[in-house]
């Protein structure tokens, strides 16, 4: 039963890369106020999912707290090396110039989906609760990450349509990393539990290198103060999830 959980979880995650087509119904400037706000409420979803969540449940399940955090220092550094060596960015402007490679991006993007397939695999294998938490972040993020991605493909030369299509496509590797991590899971139970703080180090990392700095350059005060609120409400949303499934 879980596992369905998490196939129907990967699924809706990936669902989340349509979310290009409100360009087709709302002006660029609207949707430039709102992603605003969006990268505010995934960083804040990402880091109370990483502290939250998924650390605790790991230290929880191991015991030994050393070994916990030194995973989510690799997950830091291994998401630091996977975005420098394979120009994976997370462009919140849409016309982002270092994403003008428009299939280097949806392989990156590939890349990064599937990695967040096999966090909620593991993450439901490990514990239900835990599954629709790490979903909730992934979701929290996916949504500016995916607006980006659909405006560097339109940047690249795409009509809308076959960015929505290529996009989806890109994002259906989440189902296949699900699958993976589910299973590797159920096969060796050390993998989620290593799985599970390397994630939470990415999490820190996505939210912290690529998503609070996106708030630092809003220059206007009260755009700058929205996009505040909805970061401490991503950390509220995680908060509330970990005390109704206590």
């Amino acid at each position: 039963m879980d596992f369905v959980w998490a196939l129907s979880a990967s699924i809706l995650v990936s669902l989340i890369s349509l979310i290009g087509v409100l360009s087709l119904f709302f002006n660029e400037k609207f949707l430039d106020k709102m992603l605003l706000l969006f990268v505010g409420f995934g960083a804040g979803g990402l880091i109370g999912g990483a502290f939250l969540h998924l650390m605790p449940e790991a230290v929880e399940k191991t015991g030994d707290a050393l070994q916990v955090f030194t995973y989510v220092i690799l997950g830091f550094v291994f998401f630091f090396i996977l975005e420098k060596y394979l120009y994976w960015r997370h462009c919140h402007k849409g016309k982002c110039e270092i994403h003008a490679f428009t299939y280097l991006n949806l392989i990156g993007d590939g890349i990064h989906n599937f990695i967040d397939g096999l966090i909620i695999g593991a993450s439901f294998f490990t514990d239900r609760q835990l599954g629709i938490a790490a979903t909730a972040a992934i979701i929290m993020h996916e949504i500016p990450q995916e607006l980006g991605d659909f405006g560097v493909l339109v940047y690249g030369g795409f009509s809308k349509s076959r960015a929505l299509t290529f996009n989806f496509f890109s994002a259906l590797t989440a189902v296949l990393g699900t699958g993976i991590g589910y299973l590797s899971a159920s096969r060796t139970g050390s993998f989620s539990l290593v799985l599970l703080p390397v994630a939470a180090g990415g999490f820190i990392y996505i939210a912290s290198c690529d998503l609070v700095p996106e708030l630092h350059k809003q220059a206007d005060i009260k755009k700058s103060t929205m996009a505040m609120l909805f970061f401490m409400l991503g950390i509220a949303l995680m908060l509330a999830l970990k005390k109704i499934c206590e």
